[in-house]
């Protein structure tokens, strides 16, 4: 990439006193404060950022065989002992990865584990972080407050972007078809090689994780929440994935007849129709039915499939609690236990 910067000096213009256009900006001037602030930020995290290669096939050799990488993207430390965060759409189906910091160090890393409900996944690589970024708390942002993204678009690392945060609470769709919830809207500039990285506050704190942009919308770019992530990235480590609760149905989004809903209070007029039970789940112990329409779970509505989703979470394995569904015109409270799976539907 060829491009120069060309800056042209012009002189004073009539009146004005000579040297007065290349005075020194004031330390009270908006901008340089705004240019101290994104500075501050990305010295303070940029030695934490990874650029990352994953690899489906074999390591590439020093005599160049092997298969290219697959992908490319970023990512960055978060813990002093080697743990690093990114997309899991960066890392899925990879067999090996490489990753290379800001000061030019490469090392290999392996895959704790992805969660592609949450596009995050958790890399542990194999050499000392020169630093590991600070997780700030993604419910403190506020609309409008200033945020940097830091990654490595198109292989350029370690490119700082700055933007606003537009809107908070947003939702994306995952590749699994759950939704995202708690994901921060940014028009900080994001392109392809930016997944992975962080998002940054003012102060250095890393308040979100850089997903998603929609093209061709201009400045339509998206990060999951640092709470989140927080929370995915525990249960990777530990578990080596995210354990969710599971009752063993197959459903789908169905509105209520108006006179129905009315009749039981439901408002608004919708839930889960049952389309299937999966023989000795917990739905099937609890004697859920096909054609049953799913209202409530733990006596809170569930209005529709990711409801339902949001409701089955790892604090509710093994717990007992109410189903509540309609089966005909009666209303019925079934008790389930939902079960831990290491793979299943709802």
């Amino acid at each position: 990439m060829n491009e120069e910067n060309v800056v042209r000096c012009a002189g004073p213009t009539p009146g004005q006193p000579e040297g007065a256009g290349n005075r020194a900006p004031r330390q009270d001037d908006p901008l340089d404060a705004y240019s101290r602030a994104v500075i501050t930020a990305a010295e303070r995290v940029g030695p934490a950022v990874l650029s990352i290669e994953a690899h489906r096939g074999e390591r590439r050799g020093t005599r160049g065989r092997g298969e290219p990488p697959r992908g490319s993207g970023s990512g960055f430390f978060f813990t002093p002992d080697g743990f690093a965060l990114t997309n899991s759409h960066v890392v899925h189906r990879a067999r090996h990865f490489s990753v290379s910091a800001s000061d030019g160090r490469a090392a290999d890393a392996e895959l704790v584990g992805e969660d592609p409900d949450t596009d995050l996944a958790v890399l542990r690589v194999h050499a000392a972080p020169p630093a590991a970024a600070e997780l700030g708390d993604s419910r403190s942002l506020r609309v409008g407050q200033l945020v940097i993204a830091i990654g490595n678009p198109y292989g350029f690392q370690n490119t700082v972007t700055a933007g606003v945060v537009s809107a908070l609470g947003r939702s994306l769709r995952s590749v699994n078809g759950r939704l995202i919830d708690d994901v921060i809207q940014t028009d900080a500039a994001l392109n392809p090689g930016n997944s992975g990285g962080p998002l940054v506050t003012a102060d250095g704190r890393v308040v979100g994780v850089n997903t998603a942009v929609i093209l061709p919308g201009q400045g339509l770019c998206f990060a999951v929440g640092i709470n989140i992530a927080r929370a995915v990235a525990a249960e990777l480590i530990a578990h080596g994935r995210v354990r969710r609760a599971r009752i063993g149905i197959s459903g789908q989004n169905a509105p209520l007849p108006p006179t129905l809903a009315r009749a039981h209070g439901l408002e608004p007029a919708a839930g889960v129709l049952v389309l299937g039970v999966e023989p000795d789940s917990p739905a099937d112990w609890a004697n859920v039915l096909p054609g049953d329409v799913i209202v409530a779970f733990d006596g809170r509505p569930v209005t529709g499939v990711d409801d339902l989703h949001r409701a089955l979470l790892a604090d509710r394995i093994g717990r007992p609690t109410g189903l509540t569904v309609l089966r005909g015109t009666d209303q019925k409270v079934l008790p389930i236990t939902p079960q831990d799976p290491s793979a299943g539907r709802a």
